[in-house]
C-alpha cells in the first residue's frame, strides 16, 4: 500500500465517520425548545456548499462513485440540520409572536376590567402606576 493509498483511506474513512456525527447535532437541534438558536445558518450553509463542491469534484475530476457517496451522505446531513433548525426557529418564532401579541392585547386592557377579571388589582385611588407608591 503507498503513502497516496493510505492517506485516501484515512481520508475516507474520517469522511464516513463525519456522517455519524451528524446525528447528535441533529438530534439537539430537533430537541431544542428555543428554536435552534445555536445553530448558524451560514456555518452549516458553508458546509454544505462544500461537500457539493467535493461530490462534483469526485464525480468530474477523480470519477469516484465511492467518494462522491459519502460526500453525498455529508450533505444530506447538512440539509438535515439546516431544515430542522429553520422549522424549529419558524415554531419558536411564531409561538414568541403568539405571546407577544397576548402581552400587548392583556397590557392594553383598561385597568378596571383587570381587576374585574382578578388579572391585575387596581393601585390605590384607581391610579395607572406602581404598586405600592403614592403620588
Amino acid at each position: 500500500m503507498t503513502v497516496a493509498d493510505i492517506t485516501f483511506v484515512i481520508f475516507m474513512l474520517c469522511n464516513s465517520l463525519r456522517i455519524l456525527a451528524y446525528v447528535p447535532q441533529i438530534a439537539r437541534a430537533a430537541k431544542d425548545p428555543n428554536g435552534a438558536q445555536a445553530i448558524s445558518f451560514a456555518t452549516w450553509g458553508l458546509f454544505l456548499v462544500c461537500n457539493v463542491s467535493a461530490v462534483a469534484y469526485a464525480v468530474v475530476n477523480k470519477a469516484d462513485p465511492t467518494m462522491a457517496i459519502v460526500f453525498t451522505g455529508n450533505g444530506f446531513g447538512c440539509c438535515a440540520i439546516l431544515l430542522i433548525g429553520a422549522w424549529k426557529r419558524a415554531q419558536h418564532t411564531n409561538r414568541f409572536v403568539e405571546q407577544v401579541a397576548w402581552a400587548r392585547r392583556w397590557c392594553a386592557m383598561p385597568p378596571v376590567l383587570a381587576a374585574a377579571l382578578r388579572l391585575s388589582p387596581l393601585p390605590a385611588g384607581g391610579e395607572r402606576g406602581r404598586r405600592g407608591t403614592s403620588r
